[in-house]
């Protein structure tokens, strides 16, 4: 195969196992202060039982994204060489303030919130866990900053080939970032909210349940109640930005070949890019330009207006439908969830609604890495949209050697995530030793946050 494939390829499963476990902890971090924050203000032990579980899931999803992220790294001089020469100047800053700033708070705090509990006060490790959480998202915050400010850059001036920054604010605040930033805390949030119910369904299936256990469904289908229509608000906002700013990945992503008014939205076709036509398109008439045009005669351009320079269709196309799929899959099972609460209460929960629930466990995922396949793959060929190329930015490697670190990251990811949810599965339907009702921060506690699995291996990362 050719190198250039081979090496996007490498990159695009290094990023999307990486991609997985932020997703998680952006916003778990900021579930475990909400449980901890009950725990002190009621003294109920199963705000403790839910905080303690949590924590070692926080723990567990960390430390793999911290090591993988780590990994990814090292492309950037391995595979991509070009990329660091010519916008070091700018992508450099951000990636190191990400480091100075967030990734200090965490690292610096995190060691208090999994082991000081019983060992400092009370305040302390709520301030902690606090810290812990601000900085998993202002590492959101670099990171999405630098992705946004590639797919929409500003505040750059090009000399002798390198681009320098010119205005930092305008690079920190591109165009694309804030609506970029919304849609993925929502989303880490949305990832959350289904883990949390969908590993209560489980539990209560198994006939593992907790005194949790009903706690933690009910706010895992909070979160999806709640975050689903602000999510579909912040994706629609989005798109307009999208349109505005890189029209041709709209394009592909509705499958539009030919610039026209009144663009249909197909909710099913075959993408041909040879004939430059969608086979088998089954769609809504002038629902496209409807949505992204809020007029239905709006007219929306087409690839023929990038030849050359637009992406690939298919994964665009299907990748959207999925992401948008999923979404409605999460809307479904979080407001159903509520209607069959409010008409028969958590103890009439149908078990096929439950096993429903349980298989959504990781639907965030699945609508994370498909949204941000239509991210990454919609700003080639650029890797810098519009300003360079990412054929240009490549290093010379030979095709046998990165398809080898290819096989071999690919070998050790799925053993890693097999790995992964086999030890939340295994925490999840183990029994907890029995607790008093309830348990106040100076009473003897039972079972720190330091047991159970992925704490050694936290503790080695940072050791």
């Amino acid at each position: 195969m050719d190198p250039f494939i081979l090496a996007r390829m490498q990159f695009a499963l290094n990023i999307t196992f990486h991609i997985l476990f932020p997703t998680i902890t952006i916003a778990l971090g900021w579930v475990v202060l909400f449980m901890l924050w009950r725990w002190r203000r009621t003294g109920e032990a199963a705000w403790l039982a839910a905080y303690q579980f949590w924590t070692k899931v926080f723990a567990l999803s960390f430390a793999l994204g911290v090591v993988s992220g780590v990994t990814m790294s090292f492309q950037f001089g391995t595979n991509w060489p070009g990329f660091m020469e010519r916008a070091g100047n700018i992508a450099g800053p951000l990636l190191g303030y990400e480091v100075l700033t967030a990734f200090f708070l965490e690292a610096g705090f995190l060691g208090i919130m999994l082991f000081g509990r019983e060992r400092v006060s009370p305040r302390l490790h709520f301030i902690a866990t606090a810290t812990v959480a601000f900085g998993t998202t202002l590492s959101a915050f670099w990171i999405l900053s630098l992705n946004s400010w590639m797919q929409t850059p500003a505040g750059y001036e090009m000399r002798d080939g390198v681009l320098h920054a010119v205005d930092w604010w305008a690079v920190i605040f591109n165009p694309s970032f804030p609506y970029r930033l919304a849609h993925k805390l929502l989303a880490s949030g949305l990832t959350v909210a289904f883990l949390l119910s969908g590993l209560s369904a489980w539990q209560m299936l198994k006939g593992v349940e907790r005194s949790e256990t009903r706690r933690v469904m009910r706010l895992g289908l909070t979160l999806g109640a709640v975050l689903i229509p602000l999510q579909i608000l912040a994706g629609d906002l989005h798109g307009l930005n999208t349109l505005k700013h890189q029209p041709a990945k709209i394009a592909a992503m509705e499958g539009i070949w030919h610039t026209e008014r009144g663009a249909p939205l197909l909710l099913f076709a075959l993408p041909d890019e040879q004939a430059k036509e969608n086979r088998l398109a089954i769609g809504i008439p002038r629902l496209a330009s409807l949505v992204l045009k809020h007029d239905a005669e709006g007219e929306i351009r087409g690839l023929d207006e990038f030849e050359g320079a637009h992406p690939p269709v298919k994964p665009l196309f299907f990748g959207f439908r999925v992401m948008v799929g999923m979404g409605v899959l999460m809307l479904g099972f979080a407001w159903g969830g509520w209607w069959l609460f409010r008409r028969s209460g958590w103890r009439g929960l149908p078990r096929a609604w439950l096993w429903g629930l349980s298989l959504m466990s990781f639907s965030g995922w699945i609508a994370t890495v498909a949204g941000w396949y239509v991210t990454e793959i919609g700003r080639q060929p650029f890797i810098v949209h519009g300003l360079l190329r990412t054929q240009e930015v490549a290093a010379h490697n030979p095709g046998s050697m990165i398809a080898a670190s290819v096989a071999g990251y690919a070998t050790v990811y799925l053993a890693l995530l097999i790995a992964y949810v086999a030890a939340i599965k295994r925490m999840a339907e183990k029994r907890p030793a029995a607790a008093p009702a309830h348990l106040g921060p100076d009473d003897p506690q039972p079972g720190g946050a330091s047991q159970g699995v992925g704490i050694t291996v936290i503790s080695r990362t940072f050791a």
